[in-house]
């Protein structure tokens, strides 16, 4: 049974870009943090408690977790490993938690609903496992529910667009988006005027805080969806542009070469898997989610973005003045 009294909660991968902001979310809160990395080292910032484990080695992953009554689950393998890596990681989460009569909280993503992803998304949407990666993330989820109906453990999953804002790198806005600010330029995956859904780091981790705090009346399986900000493409640009404080020049994402070098290159033939989530509108549904967690905090679209750019290094004055320059991977 899980243990609603034990405000402990175990971050895994702490030290992972939403790991970090989630176990900040949690300690602001009051609550004692336990960050479990693969390495043991603290998570600057933070006031946290440090352990380290190896998630693929379910005794080591027990171990970290001992004396939570939360484990939240930022565990996310490259997309190259994620055939080999997301249900091992998933048994082994749910088994830390069983062992702990902990609550699990798990991030979800929109890969669930495949390439035919709907305009509108609600939380009861069907799942569509038309790719790897949608396949994955609905076996792990049935998972994840099969061990709250026959073992009580207890899984909470909010799903959440793309990810910005926070240190480190890996999302499409710090590794594309905005990677060319300096140099007067927005490489941006998809049409300009389609609606794509974000999610800013911080407003998602108070929201995982919020339904931590809610948990008591919700049944032992329960997924809720994170709106954020529901854009098209020329809206971060604009928000972009006003943060910059110059006009930016949109930039071509180059798929075609991605497509050419799948065979070749097995990240890039994973990324290509997903190409269609910038084509497809889609907005996510959050009204189930502020129903049990009461109205969430909502950054401001320009405040999100020029937070999320100076937590890439990006230095807005410097660039006003076309002064700084950034490395990029996009070509």
């Amino acid at each position: 049974m899980t243990n609603a009294s034990n405000r402990t909660i175990a971050i895994l991968g702490a030290n992972g870009r939403l790991g970090r902001v989630v176990a900040a979310a949690f300690a602001d809160a009051g609550w004692r943090v336990i960050a479990v990395t693969r390495s043991g080292a603290p998570v600057v910032g933070v006031d946290a408690e440090p352990r380290k484990a190896d998630a693929l080695k379910r005794k080591e992953l027990i171990e970290a977790c001992n004396g939570c009554g939360v484990i939240f689950n930022g565990l996310n393998p490259v997309y190259t490993k994620w055939r080999t890596q997301v249900m091992p990681l998933a048994c082994n989460v749910i088994a830390a938690a069983r062992s702990n009569g902990a609550m699990h909280l798990f991030p979800g993503n929109v890969y669930n609903y495949g390439s035919t992803i709907p305009a509108g998304v609600d939380a009861d949407a069907p799942q569509v496992g038309d790719h790897s990666k949608a396949r994955l993330r609905i076996e792990a989820e049935n998972l994840f529910r099969r061990a709250a109906e026959k073992d009580d453990v207890k899984t909470l999953i909010i799903r959440a667009g793309d990810f910005f804002g926070g240190t480190g790198t890996g999302s499409w806005f710090d590794l594309f988006v905005a990677a060319k600010v300096a140099k007067g330029r927005v490489t941006y995956p998809g049409p300009m005027n389609v609606v794509h859904s974000w999610a800013y780091l911080p407003d998602l981790a108070d929201a995982f805080v919020r339904l931590a705090e809610s948990a008591d009346e919700l049944p032992d399986f329960d997924r809720f969806h994170f709106e954020g900000h529901s854009i098209s493409g020329q809206e971060m640009k604009e928000a972009m542009e006003r943060t910059a404080g110059r006009e930016l020049k949109p930039s071509r994402f180059p798929w075609l070469f991605l497509r050419l070098g799948a065979w070749l290159v097995p990240m890039w033939r994973e990324v290509n898997d997903i190409s269609y989530l910038w084509d497809r509108p889609h907005r996510l549904d959050g009204a189930k989610l502020e129903q049990v967690a009461g109205p969430l905090r909502h950054t401001a679209l320009d405040t999100a973005v020029a937070s999320a750019m100076r937590d890439q290094g990006i230095a807005l004055g410097a660039i006003r003045q076309g002064s700084r320059a950034l490395p990029s991977f996009a070509a």
